[in-house]
């Protein structure tokens, strides 16, 4: 995924919906996986005709619970409506409230059983929906149905320690956008141990146990609704506890290094913490061995010194206590390290230690131990993904590079294998998660709906007019893995299930949740997004859940769709070939071995961006005439944006979809897992074309890169099968590049998709890295021309000064493409507008001048690349390496949709839709109204001061690739440099 510090970078999945809707047989009711009670329903209440003065309605029952004998639907009206006529029910009205009474025929409705009154009513003024349905006096559920109240817990916070015997304050914020609170409950492990019935609302625990507890928040409202908070962990300690930051250390032999310590909750009086060595070498010393805390400064952290004798024996480990008079004590593990060991060395081991330090915050346990990343620590972020907590594939890819390179540097894969087996369980979808693929068709794999240049062109139509191609790969994928799922990671979590999707529209908590948000064309920023499940049930957002706001059809089906982002599974192939090559250098190739084969696997299903969004033939296709490809003759073999696939969830519904990508952008582009997945017998697909369209694909992207290539140097936007996405005609002149269309930006305008320098260093990186491993000679020739370029653009000073490009701007166009006599592009030129020290990105240009450097000599780009890595070292905090960051595009907050600008999230007319908390989805709305929880996070006020006229806000971000980069950077030049 591609994350920037100012603006929406994210562009995934436009129309990944594409043929879901095509096979549903009506309109479906609002159904919430239920237990069977006692009663338990769900209403869906449709206007179906209106007048002035009259309309029309149904109102679709559906009994989730036991059989009901006699049933009684009732509601009020909220405008004063009156019924006229009815039919399927006998109807009588008192006021404002109706009652319908089942038909003496059907008295009796049974589990699963659907019933659908309906009526002719009159209005004045207004005509609102009810929203108080019941049946036989048991409310019931639905997207018409009163919102659910919202509650926040804003006390305690998430790892706060207690002591036995101590009452826990807790505090809580509700609130409830169609009637009033009528009481917070407090609970403890799902206990209630406090309730309050009015604002501000507090409660107090006592009598909690030594240990990790779970609080919540849950607020019910005047209709009964109930809505709970996220859950926060605190911990209980018998007594007080010592704490120490990070719990694990490398120091260099004859060096030092520090770790923190602190108390765990406030002290009555100083107490007296002694630091002392417990176990291990005696080479190994810390100091100074006592320290104080006072009731003033228990939680600041204060600093013990390990120093390693220079003694030159063998590498020594120790294990030091710090502890204190009737306290928990804590331990930290150090290690020493080689005297030889460089400074970069010494670098990875802390940034390591730091990401892995639980008080850092970087990732989310589970109770099967496995770890997922966060995107950052830091929650109220809004860049591709729209809120900090949720993670992306492109973090996953980066977690894998981070504990390879922790296995090169100490010989330990076991974090590697883990980080592995958390990625196959948490972010490619399971069997369960898609279960429909068998009912694929290989020669209809989609159906074709147009992306569209403006939002409010949406919902596209689905238009199976439009001829499509075969896919080509499907068959021998399934010979190959004995099975029709793919084997491919979906871009987007909501790792604690803050927006409330659950795992397929269950509102679980218990796993991270698959969701979307992009869907709709390249004017599309994060500003204007509308979150989405992955699995849309219709238990959220309006009748037909958010299908209709994207395709629009005669009707839609329940279903699961997923969304691949190619360079995030490419980089995981990279890794995976690092990997190998280090653990069998160290005779442990073994131990790697079945994540090889994974990764081989995954290379073989990630083929499928390699093709034409709806398999049309390649080239010169300037309407949706053009013609329906056959075998490869609509592959690319490039690295395209996405590719996508999803089906019914009914396993008898009987279908499922795949699509491909005809946009491809350069910083995409990886030619060295190409080469890995075409060379490394390791990594050699099972299916009986993979290993050579690799190779045709390794051979494809570097011929794109040299047709990129502007007369400065930087390389240019990308290309596209399908101009706007809808096989439209080009301008006139567009160059060409095997018949495909040259596109500055592709994919999405706002902001322009290769305006940013962090795609040239991701995407040169790859291509350096092939250079370094290979000595690949066209490789080679577009770094001699992109390396001196961007040093030409690159200051680096002393005290962690440096500047390195920002954004780009884009004149010209390259030439036509020649195989055998590439033109020069003397007329596409670039201009770096601003610079900046963005700290994720610097590692990523430094590991592209380190790997050029290593391979061709060049003194210049190894001394810049180590003057980067040197000037990070000079932003480090305790929790990694940033630096401030003004974010002035936060003022797109509260943006509702401009008619003019056509910018803010739009939403059609007539369409009307609940988040799961209870937000609304209308017309009008901004992008902080459908994600109230913003409101409630403690950095919310800087962000309201600057809505309200103030300054612009000032956040420090610790986001998980980019730590993971400047780590993984570090052991590079270990790795090249020693």
């Amino acid at each position: 995924m591609r994350y920037r510090t100012r603006a929406g970078r994210l562009r995934t999945g436009p129309l990944a919906l594409i043929a879901a809707a095509a096979t549903a047989a009506g309109v479906m009711p609002f159904v919430a996986p239920v237990a069977n009670a006692a009663v338990a329903c769900t209403v869906n209440y449709q206007v179906t005709n209106q007048w002035q003065g009259g309309f029309g309605a149904s109102v679709s029952i559906r009994n989730e619970g036991d059989a009901v004998n006699n049933w009684r639907l009732t509601w009020t009206f909220p405008d004063g409506q009156r019924v006229q006529s009815g039919w399927n029910g006998t109807f009588t009205q008192s006021g404002a409230g109706v009652t319908v009474a089942a038909p003496g025929w059907a008295p009796n409705l049974g589990t699963g059983a659907t019933v659908t009154p309906g009526f002719n009513g009159s209005w004045t003024g207004q005509n609102r929906p009810p929203t108080d349905f019941a049946l036989n006096g048991t409310r019931c559920t639905g997207p018409n149905v009163n919102a659910d109240p919202t509650a926040s817990l804003t006390s305690p916070v998430s790892g706060t320690a207690f002591q036995v015997g101590q009452a826990i304050p807790m505090a809580a914020t509700a609130a409830d956008t169609d009637g009033t609170i009528a009481k917070v409950d407090f609970l403890a492990d799902g206990v209630v141990v406090a309730t309050d019935t009015s604002s501000p609302y507090n409660g107090s625990w006592t009598g909690a146990t030594a240990g990790e507890h779970t609080l919540v928040a849950r607020a019910t409202d005047d209709k009964g609704g109930v809505g709970a908070s996220t859950a926060v962990g605190v911990r209980v300690i018998a007594g007080q506890a010592v704490q120490v930051s990070p719990p694990s250390l490398s120091v260099r032999q004859g060096g030092t290094n520090t770790f923190g310590v602190s108390l765990a909750t406030a002290p009555t009086s100083s107490v007296t913490v002694a630091v002392a060595r417990s176990a291990g070498s005696t080479d190994l010393t810390a100091g100074p061995a006592s320290l104080t805390f006072t009731t003033a400064n228990w939680a600041t952290k204060q600093n013990v010194t390990v120093t390693s004798a220079a003694n030159g024996g063998d590498l020594a480990s120790a294990t030091f206590t710090a502890s204190a008079t009737g306290a928990t004590a804590a331990t930290v593990e150090v290690k020493e390290i080689s005297d030889s060991a460089s400074d970069f060395e010494q670098a990875f081991l802390d940034q390591y230690a730091k990401i892995n330090d639980p008080a850092s915050g970087y990732y989310r346990t589970f109770p099967d131990g496995l770890k997922v990343p966060y995107h950052s620590i830091e929650t109220l972020m809004v860049e591709a993904p729209d809120h900090g907590h949720q993670t992306t594939s492109e973090a996953f890819s980066y977690y894998l590079w981070l504990e390879a390179s922790y296995g090169k540097i100490v010989g330990d894969w076991a974090p590697f294998k883990k980080a592995w087996a958390s990625m196959e369980k948490y972010i490619i979808p399971a069997k369960a998660d898609q279960p429909t693929n068998d009912k694929y068709d290989a020669s209809k794999p989609a159906t074709y709906a147009p992306e569209h240049p403006r939002m409010d062109q949406y919902p596209s139509v689905l238009d199976s007019g439009v001829s499509v191609g075969r896919d080509p790969i499907a068959a021998e994928l399934r010979s190959a893995y004995g099975n029709s799922d793919i084997y491919g990671m979906h871009w987007l979590l909501d790792v604690d299930n803050t927006y409330g999707f659950g795992r397929c529209g269950d509102e679980s908590d218990a796993l991270p949740a698959y969701i979307n948000t992009y869907q709709r064309g390249s004017s599309e920023s994060v500003w204007e997004t509308i979150p989405q499940p992955s699995c849309d049930t219709f238990a959220h957002g309006g009748p037909n859940g958010f299908l209709d706001l994207f395709t629009k059809d005669a009707s839609y089906a329940k279903q699961w769709k997923y969304t691949n982002a190619p360079d995030a599974d490419a980089r995981a192939v990279q890794v995976a070939m690092l990997a190998q090559e280090w653990a069998t250098e160290q005779g442990k190739g073994a131990e790697v071995a079945p994540e090889l084969e994974k990764a081989a696997k995954m290379g073989d299903y990630l083929r499928y961006a390699m093709f034409d969004k709806y398999f049309k033939k390649i080239g010169n296709c300037a309407s949706t005439s053009c013609p329906a490809g056959t075998g490869k003759d609509s592959a690319h073999y490039l690295m395209s944006w996405y590719y996508a696939w999803g089906g019914a969830t009914d396993t008898s519904a009987g279908w499922a979809w795949r699509i491909g990508d005809g946009a491809s952008h350069q910083g995409y582009q990886n030619p060295l897992a190409a080469y890995a997945l075409a060379n490394v017998p390791a990594l050699k697909p099972k299916s009986a074309t993979g290993q050579q369209d690799w190779a045709t694909s390794m051979t494809r992207q570097l011929e794109m890169l040299q047709w990129l290539q502007s007369a400065d140097g930087a390389i240019a936007g990308g290309v596209t099968n399908s101009w706007e996405g809808s096989y439209s005609a080009p301008p006139a002149g567009t160059p060409t590049f095997y018949g495909m269309y040259y596109d500055a930006h592709p994919v999405w305008r706002d902001p322009p998709s290769n305006r940013w320098f962090g795609f040239q260093a991701w995407q040169m990186e790859r291509t350096a890295a092939l250079y370094e491993k290979t000595g690949n000679a066209a490789a080679k020739k577009i770094l001699d021309k992109w390396v001196p370029w961007a040093i030409a653009n690159t200051t680096v000073g002393t005290g962690g000064q440096f500047q390195i490009p920002n954004d780009l701007t884009w004149t010209g166009a390259p030439d036509n493409w020649n195989a055998t006599n590439p033109g020069a592009n003397a007329n596409l030129r670039v201009t770096v507008a601003n610079h900046s020290q963005d700290v994720g990105i610097a590692a990523s240009y430094a590991k592209t001048l380190l790997n050029y450097a290593a391979e061709s000599g060049n003194a210049q780009a190894k001394t810049v690349g180590e003057g980067l890595l040197t000037a990070l070292l000079a932003h480090q905090d305790s929790k990694g390496i940033a630096v401030p960051e003004t974010r002035a595009d936060y003022n797109r907050f509260d943006d509702t949709y401009n008619t003019s600008t056509r910018e803010g999230p739009y939403v059609p007319t007539g369409w009307s839709g609940t988040m799961p908390n209870g937000d609304q989805i209308r017309p009008g709305v901004s992008f902080v109204d459908m994600r109230s929880m913003f409101k409630q996070d403690p950095e919310w006020p800087k962000v309201q001061s600057y809505l309200n006229g103030g300054p612009v806000p000032t956040f420090t971000y610790h986001r998980f690739w980019a730590q993971a980069e400047i780590a993984t950077a570090f052991q590079l030049h270990v790795e090249l440099f020693g």
